[in-house]
């Protein structure tokens, strides 16, 4: 084991991608240059790990125009002809750009084609929520891609399964999508050195509890793990559930935790509505209908666009306030009936 953040996680993962298989090749804007911090180099950051661009060559680690069209385009294309592209697409919110090669392309070809062509190909895409970036640069759009069948959707919330579930995405014969929340890219935590996978649609129980179940998703879940904390000084236990992957879709340990006990509480960073705690929670109405013993609950972000202003954004994110009030709500109203 070793300390890393999330973005060294991250660079570490693509590089063993890299040296494993002489297939895996990374584009995106300034990847070259190592903008974002994961391919390396001399005064860099992470310069001690080795510039990707000397180590693998340029035809290994390509800058792309500013298109993302162009890029998701090409990177499908160099999949179904034998690479395994890893994408750095940089904001979230420029996914955009390139939703009909998302969903026409990347999401449908598989299928079109017979199962006679498969689509390796890794997005990978950063939430800069909570940053004061405007209302352009702060989407959380990981709900949107849930909504077309074909791809994968991954929202890893620590370093260990940063490491693990991009492994895991450049082994995927299928497109992945992987959203990163910015704000956890300075977290740091313990990472085994050597290579290992983290299978998709295995859930991470982040916490233990007997009273609520609490699931959350990418940047909620110190929050939540953070509330649980601050509850059970009050008496309550939380069990937090972290999904890690919402395509697929661990639905097992949803139910199972919240058959144990009673009570659920999603939070989720995206949109209210047709958000994944919109997803999740109806799963939970539908199949452990009779094991609630409160409503469930959503802690999200309202459906407005995100203001510029510091103060006024960052009341809108799922935070431990919210999800310890959610929390306390659902339990109050439990004692309510038993009384």
């Amino acid at each position: 084991m070793t300390v890393m953040s999330y973005l060294g996680a991250i660079g570490a993962a693509q590089r063993e991608a890299m040296e494993a298989d002489e297939r895996v090749v990374i584009i995106g804007e300034d990847v070259e240059a190592n903008v974002y911090g994961t391919t390396g180099g001399a005064g860099k950051s992470r310069a001690d790990k080795g510039d990707f661009l000397q180590m693998f060559g340029a035809n290994r680690i390509r800058n792309t125009p500013i298109s993302e069209e162009v890029i998701v385009g090409s990177a499908i294309g160099a999949a179904m002809t034998g690479l395994r592209p890893i994408v750095d697409l940089s904001y979230s919110s420029f996914l955009y750009m390139a939703m009909d090669q998302f969903v026409n392309q990347a999401a449908k070809n598989r299928y079109m084609f017979g199962g006679q062509a498969s689509l390796p190909v890794v997005f990978r895409s950063a939430m800069f929520y909570g940053l004061n970036t405007g209302a352009h640069h702060s989407d959380r759009p990981y709900p949107m891609f849930m909504n077309v069948p074909g791809l994968k959707i991954v929202v890893p919330a620590s370093p260990y399964d940063a490491k693990g579930l991009l492994r895991a995405a450049v082994d995927s014969d299928d497109p992945v999508l992987i959203f990163e929340a910015c704000m956890l890219w300075g977290t740091k935590g313990e990472v085994p050195e050597e290579e290992y996978t983290i299978p998709f649609g295995k859930a991470r129980t982040v916490r233990e509890g007997t009273d609520v179940t609490v699931v959350a998703i990418s940047s909620a879940v110190p929050e939540a793990a953070a509330a649980a904390e601050q509850l059970a000084e009050e008496g309550i236990s939380v069990e937090v559930i972290d999904p890690r992957t919402l395509v697929p879709l661990d639905r097992q340990a949803i139910l199972d935790s919240v058959g144990r006990t009673g009570r659920l509480v999603v939070a989720d960073p995206a949109h209210r509505t047709c958000s994944a705690a919109s997803e999740i929670s109806s799963i939970v109405a539908e199949e452990a209908f009779d094991a609630l013993r409160a409503p469930i609950k959503r802690v999200t972000t309202p459906d407005t666009q995100i203001p510029f202003s510091p103060s006024l954004e960052k009341q809108l994110y799922p935070a431990r306030a919210g999800i310890a009030d959610a929390v306390r709500s659902v339990v109050g109203e439990r004692q309510l009936a038993r009384s």
